[in-house]
């Protein structure tokens, strides 16, 4: 990464993974004012999710909690208008830096936008610069069981939704492909805890995930069967 200079913030864990934020280095200084999360945003019209980075101020609280590309996109380039969004070009989209963010109309296919292929993740600055950290970034290889998660609708309302309804980003770490509709992405048949969206990155992920993967012990047929993922 000779000739870069940029900042990673870590977001916390969202969909399955440890997620961080790439950010412009003129930006990193946001750490002193504000608080990062990630946030996974449900689509209105039913088209799966996606995990973005929200700020709020520290002094404020969570009640002034936006979305960190939007923020962004208005300190350097001024509002947004109504009827148009900002997207991430390279499809990433904690990948904060402003030669990644545009604005688009509303109605224009994300799509079209925001869909690299894999071989394009695992070549992005963020997946380059979440591998400098001096933490392993594999930890978000290690799967945690947890009963409910935390997401937020369009309003930026917290909504609990149960382990069985929910949507996952595949487990492969440059990966960032999400779940367009529940159980789309396919599990994990020895562990029954990570999810993959093909056999390509199921296959790249094995020589890391199987320090982790430990085999889920069969249920008898007269007990509960195992739930459908």
């Amino acid at each position: 990464m000779a000739g870069f200079k940029l900042g990673v913030i870590r977001l916390g864990k969202a969909a399955g993974k440890i997620k961080y934020s790439l950010l412009d280095e003129q930006d990193v200084s946001l750490i002193r004012r504000y608080g990062f999360q990630a946030h996974v945003d449900m689509d209105r019209d039913g088209n799966g999710a996606k995990i973005y980075a929200y700020a709020y101020d520290l002094i404020k609280g969570k009640s002034s909690m936006q979305s960190l590309h939007n923020m962004l996109w208005e300190k350097y380039r001024g509002g947004i208008a109504p009827g148009f969004k900002v997207v991430h070009l390279n499809g990433i989209t904690v990948d904060n830096r402003l030669d990644n963010l545009a604005l688009i109309p509303e109605d224009f296919p994300v799509d079209m936008v925001e869909e690299p292929s894999t071989k394009s993740r695992e070549q992005s600055l963020y997946w380059l610069a979440v591998q400098q950290l001096h933490i392993a970034p594999l930890q978000c290889q290690n799967p945690i069981e947890i009963q409910k998660h935390k997401f937020y609708d369009n309003n930026g309302h917290d909504v609990y939704l149960e382990e069985d309804s929910i949507y996952y980003e595949c487990h492969y770490p440059p990966c960032t492909n999400m779940e367009k509709h529940i159980r789309q992405f396919s599990i994990c048949g020895r562990c029954q805890q990570v999810r993959y969206c093909g056999t390509i990155c199921q296959q790249q992920d094995w020589p890391v995930h199987k320090t982790y993967c430990i085999e889920r012990p069969a249920v008898d047929s007269d007990t509960e069967s195992l739930p459908d993922r």
